[in-house]
């Protein structure tokens, strides 16, 4: 299957701009800027649309300097962050799941995103599986992983305390705690795999999660470059296009809507897009 890219994203309004520019200093990553090509490929939505709610960002500009303060005070000025917790909120507020699950933490910075637009939506939960890796001296050093766990730190360190309410955090293999995950809720609304990337793992994931997910349910995976055929695969199974956010390995689709074919599954939730 022929990988879709949005080689350049699309313009921010100077309101957008403006917010996802101070959100970025904030949390001290500068490859957070959207990429709103992308977003408007999964959704199948305006510019426009996701753009509104990318101009939310300014007023969580304190919660990202608490992350980034709490990066800091681990020793990790330069962490590991997924690359695109901005389109993980937008992403989030546009479809307003009722269950969202990821696979992989570290230290919460996709989590914490996830957290705070199921917050302003008013409903939805987040279940989150991680088996950490932990750094193996007090300093970090070179065979460290780079999201490996400070000393003294838990999965999820970064998160600030006002989003962790109501947070469905499991600690251990998602092998062993995705399945069980599954069987104890209706269904998966947006599904992100940024756990172990191997071609197995990543296939095993999609697997277990593709009778769960809800008609136009998104699914990303990220660092895709490691996981070789598995996500183009599972694309082609479902009978949809893949979408690589930009030149980068971060990849996404959206599930089809409307009666099971392919996707295997027909769901309560909504039979057509939620509105934008």
């Amino acid at each position: 299957m022929t990988r879709r890219n949005a080689h350049s994203p699309s313009p921010l309004s100077l309101s957008a701009r403006a917010s996802v520019e101070r959100a970025g200093r904030a949390l001290g990553d500068r490859r957070a800027r959207p990429n709103l090509r992308w977003l408007s490929a999964l959704l199948g939505a305006t510019v426009g649309s996701v753009d509104e709610y990318l101009a939310e960002l300014a007023t969580a500009v304190p919660l990202e300097e608490e992350i980034r303060r709490r990066h800091l005070a681990g020793g990790r000025p330069n962490y590991a962050q997924f690359r695109a917790p901005f389109e993980l909120y937008a992403l989030v507020r546009c479809l307003r799941p009722r269950h969202v699950v990821e696979t992989g933490v570290s230290s919460g910075v996709s989590s914490a995103h996830f957290l705070l637009a199921l917050q302003r939506n008013r409903h939805g939960t987040l279940h989150s599986i991680d088996l950490p890796v932990v750094q193996r001296t007090a300093t970090f050093g070179r065979t460290d992983s780079p999201v490996a766990l400070p000393p003294g730190r838990a999965s999820g360190w970064a998160v600030p305390e006002p989003l962790r309410a109501g947070w469905d955090l499991r600690v251990g293999p998602s092998q062993e705690l995705l399945p069980a995950l599954l069987r104890s809720i209706p269904s998966v609304g947006l599904f992100l795999h940024d756990s172990l990337h191997t071609p197995t793992h990543l296939a095993f994931e999609l697997a277990t999660v593709r009778p769960k997910l809800d008609p136009g349910a998104i699914v990303l995976a990220d660092n895709t470059a490691w996981t070789g055929r598995s996500f183009p695969r599972f694309a082609r199974a479902v009978g949809v296009p893949m979408r690589a956010r930009g030149r980068s390995d971060l990849v996404g689709l959206r599930m089809p809507i409307g009666p099971p074919g392919r996707s295997g599954r027909r769901s309560s939730a909504r039979s057509t897009p939620p509105p934008l």
